[in-house]
This record gives C-alpha cells, structure tokens and sequence, in this order.
C-alpha cells in the first residue's frame, strides 16, 4: 500500500525509527481499523522486491516495520531475507490470524476478536498488543496474555477514537497489574505517519 520513513509510535520500539513498509490486503476486518483504505489489494500499486530494498536501503535506516493490512496474508521470506542481507533489523505487526512466513527479529501480535490468532504465532511472538474498545477487551486482553511467551512484553493501547476513556480505563488496571504496559499512539500525537 505504502512506504515511508518515520518513528515507530507504538509499543515496545516506540519512538524508534523506522522504514515502514505497508502492505494491503485484510480481510480481518477491524471496525475501528484506522487504515481500512489497506483492504482492498486492487485499490494499490504492485512493487517488486528489489523496489521495497532499494527504499529502504535509501532510506539509511536500521530497522524495518512490515505492518498492514495484515501482512501474514503473505509469504515474506525472499522480501525479508533481502533486508536482512543489509544487516537491517526486521519487525512484523501481525494479527496472528495467518501463519507467518518471513524472518523476522521483533513479533508484534495484535490479536483481533474477528479472527483469533494461531498457535503457531502466539507462541513466537515478542509483543502482545492488544487495543482496548471497551471494557470487556481488558479481560480478552488477558486470554492472550496467558498464551504468549514469558518474555513476551503485554502492552494495551487505546482505541483512538476512544482515547481518554480508555486510557482512564488502561491506567486503572496496569497500576494494578504491572506486567502490562499502555501504549500510547505517540505518532498520532506528533502528526507524523
């Protein structure tokens, strides 16, 4: 869908730049999805490999975020080894609803209740990421949290549209319970990409 160089905004690299590559194509179908614009593959240009490494090669940076859409849709193996041939760190924002294909050094799962994740992923990943919508997301949020890796960070993130609500709401329960985090959409605050 699309590419570009900015901060990561969310979740443990948070404030870290990045080479974004974003893919289209999702058929998880978020209601609060802020990129829904990503669903529709015919609606975006096809790039070749060699495209997507010069860009980042250009781009002088050492760390890549592969996020969608939902890129598990695809196999990135021959995309992500390219990468990794210019010693560039790699990060995938995955729902865990596909099996994943590529090799990556950072998993972000961010489990949707449209389509539950799969084993094989919850048990790779670095980050669980959960949005908060409402209330009940809290007690889900920790469904997955007892399914992931122990080094596995857990981090809750507002919904935006809901922000101050739900922060009020996240802030509660992490004091209480101090192996998550919030995550907070700091590249919206910033208005950058």
């Amino acid at each position: 869908m699309e590419t570009f160089y900015t901060v990561q905004g969310e979740g443990f690299y948070s404030g870290r730049p990045a080479f974004f590559i974003r893919v289209a194509g999702c058929d998880v179908g978020c209601v609060w999805c802020d990129v829904k614009e990503s669903w529709d593959t015919n609606d975006h240009e096809i790039l070749s490999v060699a495209n997507l490494v010069k860009q980042v090669a250009e781009s002088g940076t050492n760390f890549v975020v592969i996020t969608g859409g939902e890129p598990a849709m695809y196999d990135l193996t021959y995309l992500t080894q390219e990468i990794h041939q210019l010693n560039i760190e790699i990060a995938v924002e995955t729902s865990g609803a596909y099996e994943l294909k590529g090799e990556y050094d950072w998993i972000c799962l961010s489990p949707k209740k449209f389509k539950s994740p799969l084993d094989s992923v919850i048990s790779r990943a670095h980050e669980l990421k959960v949005v908060v919508f409402n209330k009940s997301d809290i007690e889900w949020a920790e469904t997955h949290a007892k399914r992931v890796p122990a080094h596995c960070k857990l981090y809750m993130q507002a919904e935006w549209e809901k922000k101050m609500k739900m922060y009020e709401l996240i802030l509660s329960y992490i004091t209480k319970n101090p192996q998550w985090s919030i995550s907070v959409q700091t590249h919206k605050y910033l208005g950058v990409d």
